[in-house]
């Protein structure tokens, strides 16, 4: 019998439990992967309260929590290409990555490169893609500044290691008990709070090139006066904010050709998966907790002993 840690209706950490379960059935396009780890990311509890992604169908209850995780393809579905049985993946999953069984779709899933842990490949759908599309959309040129906004968490961190790969000066924000890690980056600090455009002005008088917005409200209205070109301001936090702005919000592709590119450059070390905390699936609601605090420093992740 299989496993999933599960939110059995609408609520908060009351409604969840780990329970028994049938191993889902791959259908046609779909991989059934024992999982071996899974990231835990802020949606996953915004689903639980009931929140929907735009487009995303209703809720059918209980649902297993997480959106990323990696295993390996125990049965290959109808019309799938490219994957075989044994093979090491990847992948956004389809029902729920914090299980011992997920179904992750083919078109959006890839070969966990062989210099990557399941725990590291686990992490790059959601923060390293979100990361990668942000980058790609904003398109600037070496030797431009780009200010990231929430720079010290999992998505902020990859954009930095990315946005320094291709050249540009990065500043970025984040809470002075971040300005370590964020140095660690090399992205010059900017305390939030209060005045935030006028300490980023002291370090960059004409304002930046480029912002990429990971936090959202009042932090995003304080940032959009520094960039001119608002097509060169874009959101992973305010998506109404940032239409009324004049920007636009990140563009996620979702594509197998993303993850493909974000493993190969986390193989290649270019993008680190900053892991501070990994849980047995036992444990996944303490996993969940660490970062429903809003105090977790880089990737959570639950591992699944095979």
């Amino acid at each position: 019998m299989a496993k999933a840690y599960v939110f059995v209706r609408h609520g908060g950490p009351e409604v969840e439990a780990l329970v028994d379960r049938e191993p889902p059935r791959p259908g046609p396009g779909e991989l059934l992967v024992a999982v071996r780890a899974a990231g835990v990311n802020p949606v996953d509890h915004k689903l639980r309260g009931g929140y929907r992604r735009p487009g995303q169908a209703p809720a059918v209850l209980p649902e297993v929590f997480g959106s990323e995780a990696a295993g390996v393809v125990l049965e290959v579905g109808p019309g799938v290409t490219g994957f075989a049985v044994g093979d090491a993946v990847f992948g956004s999953t389809l029902t729920g990555g914090y299980a011992t069984h997920t179904l992750l779709p083919a078109g959006v899933a890839a070969h966990k490169p062989g210099g990557l842990s399941f725990a590291e490949a686990a992490v790059l759908p959601v923060a390293a893609a979100t990361a990668y599309d942000g980058i790609r959309q904003l398109a600037l040129p070496a030797g431009a500044t780009l200010l990231v906004t929430g720079v010290g968490g999992g998505v902020g961190g990859n954009a930095a290691r990315l946005a320094r790969h291709e050249g540009l000066r990065v500043l970025g924000t984040a809470s002075e008990g971040k300005r370590e890690y964020v140095e660690s980056l090399g992205v010059t600090h900017v305390a939030s709070g209060p005045r935030l455009a006028e300490r980023v002005r002291a370090l960059a008088p004409e304002g930046v090139d480029g912002v990429l917005d990971l936090v959202g409200g009042d932090h995003l209205r304080a940032v959009a006066e520094l960039v001119a070109d608002r097509t060169r301001l874009v959101t992973a936090g305010g998506k109404q904010i940032v239409a009324e702005l004049g920007g636009s919000p990140v563009a996620r592709a979702r594509t197998a050709e993303v993850l493909d590119a974000v493993a190969a450059l986390a193989a290649a070390d270019v993008l680190r998966p900053h892991i501070t905390a990994v849980y047995p699936l036992e444990r996944a609601g303490e996993a969940l907790r660490a970062v429903e605090s809003g105090h977790a420093r880089g990737k959570v992740v639950i591992e699944v002993a095979p």
